[in-house]
Order: C-alpha cells, then structure tokens, then sequence
C-alpha cells in the first residue's frame, strides 16, 4: 500500500512528533511504500510569518496545492492526516477529495473541541467550548496562547469548517486513542461512525538491566507544567510525610518553584530532580522502579509515557480521570486515585508500598497488556484494518 503521512511539526517537539516518526517506521517495516510531506512551526520567526500563519490556519490555497501536487507525484492509495495546524490547514482535506484520495485523521488532541486543544482552564478541566459553533469561550479567555487575538484565528477556523461541513463530510476516519476520547469528540460534533480507536505504540525496549526485584522508588516521567499534576505528587508527599524516594525525570516551566518547594519542605533527600533525561535512560529508570506516577488533573489523549511503562512491566498509580481510567485498569495494571486529591494519592503510594506482591502482579499483567494492545504487531493490524475499511468505502463511492 502506498501510504501519504502528512504532519505539521511543533516548535517544541513532543509525543505527537514521536508518533509520527515511528508510525512511519512501522508502515515502512511492513511492505508498505511511505511518503511524508512535513512542514515545522519553525519556519514561524517574526511577527510577519505570525500574521501568514495566522491567516493560513484557517484555509492555506498554497497547502492546498503542495498537497494536490504530493498526491499527483506520489499517487497514495491513502492520506493519512496527523496535524494540519497552523501551516498546511484543513484545506489540505480538498485537495484529496479533488484527487478521490481517502483521508484518514488522528486526532493527536482536542483541538477540533477546544481552540487551546487542551481543554483545561484555571487549574481545571473546561469544556465551555465542547459542540459550540461559536467558540467565543476561549476568546474572551485568550485560551491559545494568552492571546485572545491568536484564540480569534483558531475559534474562526473551528467555527467555519464546522459551518462548511469540513469535520462531518470531507475526512473519511478519524483515529482516536480511547472511547473516552471518542466520545468527548461526538460531543463536539464529528460523526460517531466515521471515529475508530486505535491507541498509540511504543517498540519493545532492548538492552535493559533490571536487578532481581524492583528497586523501592517510584518515578515521574513527563513535562513539569501544571496541568501534569507534579504538584499534586509533591503535596502527597508533604501532607502525608511519605519518605519512599521519588524521582522526577523532566523539565518544565514549574522546575525551579517545584525543586524549591522540595528543599524549603526538607524533602530534597528523598524527591530527586533528575531534569530531562534521554530515552534509554528513563526506560532504564522504568525498568527498575516499583511505579510510575501519573498525576495529571486534564483528560491527557493516550500518554506514551504509560505504554512506555507497560512495556517495562511497569504498574502505574493515575487518576480516574479521562482516557487514563481506561489505560490503567485499577487493581490489574496499577491503581486509580481521586484527580487532584493528594491525600487520596498518599494513600495509593501507601497501599503499593506495603502490598508488594501485588504490585509484582501488576507488574505482570501491565508487561501482558503492551504485548495485547500497544506493541507494533497489534498496532499495525488494527490500523491496517482502518485502512483498508476506508479504501473500500472510497472505492463504492
């Protein structure tokens, strides 16, 4: 199968690149004939590109027409879309509709719900803009990037292609990554039989060393920002005077308060700051930790963090809050806490420390369900499927 990824690179790369990259991996692995046509929000340098881009977010005739000529050149049997914002725009879905090419979107994000693509606001999950027309929620806030200018630009795209019929008529599927997520994307209004859910991959890791029994510390892996929930974990602790050690691996723009709030509290022999760490070394880490922590307090999409964990056979201690209530199965792959409830958290940590042999069955069971769900042979089937249930539906049209 000859297969199109298209992709708009963030300034700061992130999980979304990642998939990306390894999807392509794994088509290619497989037979599979890829091309990928990728543009980078670094091509965004000074306040004129902001202005094009701003204007190219909403419908961008020239991605239109790089699209149209990729397709005419390359001649995939399917397009498969994972970010169009802000430099190519939805009206890339034209161009394959003008070729009679099938697309197929993955909603990387709640973008199509919420300007942000986070919908999360003052501290807490926001749905204000979920199924409106007019999202004029997150203008008056500045949602997307403080700015109720840039929110502007980004509820205009949402509210027009709504209005045009762009997320209901000209994407053939949609890939989403829980039936949580699918069902917050019905809420916002894309057609429920054109969404499948296909979560997210990571390759097996090799070369590892771990010691006969996991060592007796848990482990943070993901970006230090308030929506992450780091704070939360730090209040367990504090609140709960928990002395099992911690390691927190990232970086992040709560860094420094964090770290200082550790030392101010005399908490900085037992919670250790290991910044960003590369791949090899958090896995690593993974292999030989009791858990994972994952306190975030917003929906998250399908965080690789945790499928990176599984495959270390790795339990993890999340909240029963969005798409996490359905990756981490309480009692089987980790436990489950009250989002945003510290001492509710404490009490998990607490629960794991002293049930060991429980913990060493999870550990089990969460090593069984990457190999199920999220190692590359699965993933490739059922995305195969999706493929070619959408090549068949083009091909009756």
């Amino acid at each position: 199968m000859k297969v199109l990824l298209i992709h708009n690179q963030y300034q700061l790369a992130g999980g979304e690149d990642g998939v990306v990259r390894a999807e392509k991996s794994l088509l290619s692995a497989n037979g599979n004939e890829v091309s990928l046509l990728e543009v980078s929000n670094h091509d965004i340098k000074n306040s004129w590109d902001k202005v094009t881009a701003a204007v190219s977010a909403i419908y961008s005739y020239s991605a239109r027409e790089r699209v149209s000529r990729e397709i005419a050149q390359f001649r995939p049997d399917i397009v498969h879309v994972h970010n169009f914002f802000p430099l190519l725009s939805p009206s890339i879905y034209d161009a394959c509709q003008q070729n009679n090419t099938p697309i197929v979107q993955t909603l990387h994000n709640y973008r199509l719900a919420c300007p942000k693509a986070m919908p999360f606001r003052d501290g807490k999950v926001c749905e204000d803009c979920f199924g409106k027309t007019l999202q004029w929620s997150s203008v008056v806030h500045g949602c997307y990037r403080n700015s109720r200018i840039e929110s502007s630009v980004v509820a205009a795209m949402n509210t027009w292609h709504r209005l045009r019929g762009t997320w209901q008529e000209r994407v053939d599927a949609y890939i989403v990554f829980t039936q949580f997520q699918k069902d917050k994307m019905v809420q916002a209004g894309l057609p429920a039989d054109k969404i499948y859910i296909k979560p997210n991959f990571v390759f097996a890791p090799d070369c590892l060393t771990q010691t006969d029994k996991r060592s007796e510390y848990l482990l943070f892996v993901g970006r230090l920002s308030e929506e992450k929930g780091v704070s939360v974990l730090i209040d367990a602790y504090i609140q709960s005077d928990l002395n099992i050690p911690l390691k927190i691996v990232g970086d992040g723009p709560l860094h420094q308060t964090l770290e200082q709030k550790v030392i101010d509290r005399k908490l900085n022999n037992t919670i250790e700051f290991l910044g960003f760490q590369n791949k090899q070394t958090v896995l690593q880490l993974m292999y030989n930790a009791k858990c994972l922590i994952f306190p975030s307090i917003w929906y998250e999409g399908f965080p690789l963090t945790i499928a990176e964990a599984f495959a270390c056979g790795l339990p993890v201690i999340a909240p029963k809050l969005g798409g996490m209530s359905e990756i981490v199965e309480d009692g089987l792959t980790g436990l489950h806490f009250i989002a945003g409830n510290s001492a509710d958290l404490a009490a998990k940590i607490n629960w794991a420390i002293n049930h060991p042999e429980n913990i060493t069955a999870m550990s089990h069971k969460a090593r069984s369900q990457y190999e199920i769900k999220y190692d590359p042979e699965s993933n490739y089937k059922k995305l195969m499927e999706i493929y070619e249930k959408n090549l068949k539906i083009n091909f009756i049209r």
